[in-house]
């Protein structure tokens, strides 16, 4: 039930003695009431102050009590309203219900059945709050269940993505290498902190889609054929694929789809080219050059980063975004990126991821 004691209730009426009969009865109730002589000046105590309740007389000089009406329903859905008419304008009153009010009281009035009128239009007042409350709970409730599934689901994704990267001594650790360069070089082009956390998460999952690329592919020590590769190419379309259903962010998305993009328009999968290839994504197609570059293959050792440095540079405007280039060269003079060591002692070496 609604608080008397809090419930304000906005008496407009152009007679002085009604609304004074008015507001002594109700204020006899419990309730807090503001009067109006007019429209105008309602209009200006509803901008003012919080009305739960308007109580109004339909016919007054000016402006109507259906004009206010109008106002109310636009501007604050919220308040109830109950006209006061006389006998000959109840065709008026009941106009004024399809509008939107609750309720029309006959002049003369009997306060008895002003009171109930009142109580009858608060209480359905507060039950429309309480529903649209609960509604506004549930619907928070679901969002918040929402993301926990998705985060749930994603950080499953990058542990699964992880353990697939350490059955492979030449790949292990790789997204997590990539994901710290790639994030050094955003903070080194000055980027936003949204977009940064926005290309961390492009980098942690950018590989996903091997997750659907057989391990006697990935792994393959060799040369792999062009059937093979057509594979392996595949990563970048399944990856999005993977994560279209819990990650939102089409920006994301594009960057994990995008990165092994080449800036002349040779890469894959839909050979774009330049600009029209995300930033994120020809950041992370440098970092992640680099890493594998600077990290053991079967096929050759690991790169010095000078070496490394220099295929970026060779690779400058053709493969690589020139600005990204220089972006990982500066970012590194600042950040040591460690490459991976040698592969133990004993262990099968395995295909570059």
């Amino acid at each position: 039930m609604p608080d008397r004691q809090n419930t304000k209730i906005l008496i407009v009426d152009d007679e002085a003695s009604v609304r004074g009969v008015l507001k002594r009865a109700l204020e006899e109730e419990g309730y807090s009431c503001t009067l109006s002589a007019d429209v105008e000046s309602a209009l200006r105590i509803l901008e003012s102050i919080p009305v739960d309740l308007v109580l109004s007389d339909i016919m007054m000089p000016g402006r109507s009590g259906v004009d206010l009406l109008k106002e109310i329903r636009g501007k604050w859905p919220e308040i109830v309203t109950i006209m006061l008419t006389a006998v000959v304008n109840t065709k008026i009153a009941i106009q004024a219900m399809k509008l939107g009010a609750y309720d029309y009281v006959m002049k003369p009035f009997d306060l008895d059945e002003v009171r109930l009128s009142v109580e009858r239009a608060l209480e359905k007042r507060h039950l429309i709050q309480a529903n649209r409350e609960y509604r506004e709970f549930l619907e928070l409730k679901v969002e918040e269940q929402t993301v926990e599934l998705r985060e749930t689901f994603l950080g499953s994704l990058k542990a699964l993505a992880e353990a697939l990267e350490a059955k492979d001594a030449y790949t292990n650790g790789h997204t997590r290498r990539v994901t710290e360069i790639v994030v050094a070089m955003a903070k080194e082009k000055g980027l936003p902190k949204e977009e940064i956390a926005r290309i961390r998460l492009a980098g942690q999952v950018h590989d996903i889609g091997k997750i659907g690329v057989t391990e006697e592919v990935l792994r393959k020590p060799g040369k792999l054929t062009d059937e093979e590769f057509d594979r392996i190419k595949e990563h970048v379309t399944l990856s999005e694929k993977i994560l279209k259903s819990i990650i939102k962010d089409e920006g994301i998305l594009a960057m994990v789809k995008y990165h092994h993009e080449r800036y002349d328009g040779r890469g894959y999968p839909d050979g774009i080219s330049g600009e029209d290839i995300p930033l994120g994504a020809r950041l992370l197609a440098v970092a992640d050059a680099y890493d594998a570059m600077t990290s053991n293959r079967p096929y050759r050792p690991a790169m010095t980063p000078e070496k490394a440095r220099g295929q970026l540079l060779a690779g400058r405007g053709s493969q690589f975004d020139p600005e990204a280039v220089d972006i990982l060269i500066e970012a590194e003079e600042k950040v040591s990126f460690c490459p991976i060591s040698a592969a133990p002692a004993g262990e099968q070496p395995g295909k570059s991821g």
